[in-house]
């Protein structure tokens, strides 16, 4: 094409999803758009409404630079360092995992227990390994509840309370530096224990995209030989901390799903109860309730 032809949206629109399809990416449309429309400062919504405009020189370049990084594998969340999850838009860096679609199941089913508590006092939750504070903000934000979000990641944490304060919960919830529960004070009982721990074994992790292997924290993704290394901590700690009565609920890989129900019923403190599947009918959320003493 000849360079005397104007660069408008449209354009750009167009190029940049032959290129990012060239280059792997399996949603070139959408991240040309997500792109474009941060590198131009408006909705992507608006793109729409301005297919023959052309973006300033400053945009175009900051457009190119993104694009460039996307190509190499660079999520698009990283980029413009946003993701929704839950309908809420929550800040995301390379600090902390990209939310993912599945851990919405986690979380309905954690706020669906807690309305059943409803018309008393808020119930404790524990978020552990909270990242981006998805699953603890979101609790905080539609259920009555007060949070302890935590995390052995300082920016993680970092990355969380913002996210709560944007959000408009950080009144509700308190952050906790800890290697999963050992830093929580020993006194603490929580009603519910969520989490969504790492749970990729090593040979798996050169499997993965290379988008997740490249960019994302190896801390929050893998997890041992087996994938089960940081489960088989969390299980005793969470039926020393969990109130009677109180529930577990885990995000797993469906290929664990075995191996977890295992732990958990060796433990012999918990009433291991069906795993939730998503949408692909894959084994995604572990709950087991915490028996009684």
């Amino acid at each position: 094409m000849s360079q005397a032809e104007p660069w408008t949206v449209g354009r750009l629109l167009q190029w940049t999803t032959d290129y990012l399809k060239q280059h792997g990416s399996d949603t070139p449309r959408l991240d040309a758009e997500v792109l474009l429309s941060a590198a131009i400062g408006c909705p992507r919504i608006g793109l729409y409404t301005t297919f023959g405009d052309e973006p300033t020189e400053a945009a175009r370049k900051q457009f190119r630079e993104l694009v460039k990084r996307r190509a190499e594998g660079m999520a698009v969340a990283y980029l413009v360092g946003q993701r929704e999850f839950y309908s809420l838009p929550f800040r995301v860096t390379p600090d902390v995992l990209i939310p993912r679609p599945e851990t919405e199941f986690l979380v309905v089913r954690l706020l669906d227990l807690i309305k059943e508590r409803e018309g008393g006092a808020p119930v404790l939750v524990a978020d552990v390994g909270t990242g981006s504070g998805i699953i603890g903000v979101c609790a905080a934000k539609h259920g009555n509840c007060r949070v302890s979000a935590i995390d052995v990641s300082k920016e993680a944490l970092d990355v969380a309370k913002g996210n709560a304060e944007a959000l408009g919960v950080a009144d509700r919830v308190e952050f906790v530096k800890s290697d999963l529960l050992a830093g929580v004070p020993e006194d603490v009982r929580f009603d519910f224990i969520a989490s969504n721990p790492p749970y990729i074994s090593t040979s798996e992790m050169a499997e993965v995209a290379a988008g997740v292997r490249n960019f994302e924290p190896k801390l929050a993704l893998e997890a041992g030989s087996h994938g089960t290394a940081v489960i088989e901590r969390l299980i005793p700690q969470v039926a020393e901390r969990l109130k009677p009565g109180g529930t577990l609920l885990m995000e797993i890989s469906p290929m664990i799903d075995e191996r977890v129900r295992q732990l958990l019923e060796q433990d012999g403190r918990f009433e291991v109860r069906a795993t939730i599947k998503d949408l692909a009918g894959h084994p995604r959320v572990v709950e087991a309730r915490r028996v009684q003493a």
